[in-house]
């Protein structure tokens, strides 16, 4: 999302606390994690779903949710939902390369959820709800942008719309308040917000 700095919220220099332990598993969430690893960042509505969606993917070895694609540092929940901090809620998914492939998660996210609404996901209206992709380097940025024509065509197709979703390097991964973290294995009744277009990507 392009946000005028000038009209973004201040945010803080210090990271918001949290435990640092994953609820599900308990890992680490936060870094250094082995080296064998590696990241990307996925937004694609409400994190909360999309959160334990990736962490019940054999391959991944820890999610965590936060803030990402935007300008204010070490936003709130609340701030990211005044649309002026310029962050997606996005998960952050450290997975092994050798159980799961990026492929193999991209064909995840764009199933999951519409990738052709813009700035909401149903009736989630708002740009944290974008649909976006952080990659973390060259070949993972190349890979994406294959996923979203190989998406595209399959949608056109089936007679949808065009993709909007940002695909970009990822700058800064902010974390969400602990209480946000694996909120649906903390609330199994809470709200979940992913609705797939139905249609299939295909992957190679």
């Amino acid at each position: 999302m392009t946000l005028d700095p000038s009209r973004a919220l201040p945010g803080r220099d210090i990271p918001l606390a949290i435990s640092g332990v994953h609820a599900v598993n308990g890992r680490s969430m936060l870094p250094p994690f082995p080296d064998r690893l590696q990241e990307v960042v996925l937004g694609l509505g409400c994190f909360w779903g999309a959160e334990r969606l990736f962490w019940q993917l054999p391959g991944v070895y820890v999610t965590a949710v936060g803030y990402a694609g935007g300008v204010t540092p070490n936003p709130t929940y609340a701030e990211c939902c005044s649309g002026l901090t310029g962050h997606a809620e996005v998960v952050r998914v450290i997975f092994d390369p050798a159980e799961i492939s990026l492929e193999q998660l991209l064909q995840q996210f764009w199933e999951a959820h519409d990738p052709t609404q813009g700035n909401r996901q149903g009736n989630d209206i708002g740009p944290q709800y974008r649909s976006v992709i952080l990659t973390t380097d060259e070949s993972q940025q190349a890979l994406a942008l294959q996923t979203r024509d190989a998406y595209q065509q399959a949608i056109s197709r089936a007679g949808g719309g065009n993709i909007t979703t940002e695909i970009a390097p990822l700058t800064t991964f902010y974390y969400a308040e602990e209480d946000h973290q694996q909120y649906l294995h903390k609330r199994p009744d809470g709200y979940c917000g992913l609705r797939g277009t139905g249609v299939s990507c295909p992957i190679a």
